[in-house]
């Protein structure tokens, strides 16, 4: 199961490029920044080449990983304004944090996008993929697998507005088994970070309060969906469903393994 991201690539580098823009200034010194949240995660460095791909000479490309370090995001995006961006766009590490970075790229004039996670602030444009619908393909598949039993949400990070619009998306499909006892929340919990290592702990604690009484897993990403398995597989209750998101390669392998029902 698989929304076409690749699309929201396109969309991102043209709307990055056409913003209040002139013809005139497509030229080879027009420099397009990307302020990455962190770079390690295998998804954007699948992104960041087809970004370059799609600039191809009208633009010259300049980046920066904040390395999942919200100061250091504040930091990179003057670093990117001193390099000479006329346009940056941002995956927002912390939101909110990151505000005052933005309204400093502002007041310089260059054009700013908020890329997949939505930053609150006037004149900042946002592109995301259909968050709400990725949360219900995950429930689908997941309440398809198991359609009674108690289950447990590992949302994103609570820094990430998206974490929220997928579990608002989840719980579309979910609420009517919920309302009717057929479905049981015993544990919901953010993951700092997105980290799998916070992941697998929340999912430690949660398996210990309800005695491993937990019989299907709603993990919003793949990255959390590993810490989940992990917990389960120490248990001995691997093969339960559980979800995620992004198809990284180490998750297509635990759904082939049967370890993690689906990858949006």
């Amino acid at each position: 199961m698989k929304l076409n991201k690749n699309k929201m690539l396109s969309a991102t580098i043209d709307t990055v490029m056409s913003l209040g823009l002139t013809s005139s200034a497509f030229a080879a010194d027009y420099v397009v920044g990307v302020s990455w949240s962190k770079f390690q995660e295998e998804r954007w460095k699948k992104n960041e080449a087809r970004i370059i791909k799609g600039l191809g000479e009208n633009a010259k490309y300049i980046s920066s990983d904040a390395g999942g370090s919200a100061e250091k995001q504040l930091s990179d995006i003057e670093s990117l304004i001193t390099r000479g961006a006329n346009a940056i766009s941002v995956l927002a590490w912390d939101t909110e944090a990151i505000l005052p970075a933005i309204a400093k790229a502002q007041a310089e004039g260059i054009v700013v996008l908020g890329y997949d996670r939505l930053i609150e602030a006037k004149d900042v444009f946002y592109l995301t993929f259909d968050n709400k619908e990725v949360g219900r393909m995950q429930a689908r598949a997941v309440l398809k697998a198991k359609p009674e039993g108690n289950y447990v949400f590992i949302k994103g990070a609570p820094t990430d507005p998206n974490a929220d619009f997928l579990h608002s998306g989840q719980l579309e499909v979910l609420e009517k088994a919920i309302a009717n006892g057929k479905i049981k929340v015993v544990g919901e919990q953010y993951t700092d970070g997105c980290k799998p290592e916070n992941a697998q702990h929340n999912m430690e604690q949660i398996l210990t309060a309800t005695v491993n009484k937990v019989e299907a897993v709603v993990a919003s990403n793949d990255g959390t969906a590993g810490g989940v398995v992990a917990a389960l597989t120490v248990q001995g209750l691997e093969g339960m469903p559980v979800s995620g998101q992004d198809g990284d390669h180490a998750a297509l392998n635990r759904v082939a393994r049967g370890l993690q029902t689906v990858s949006v």
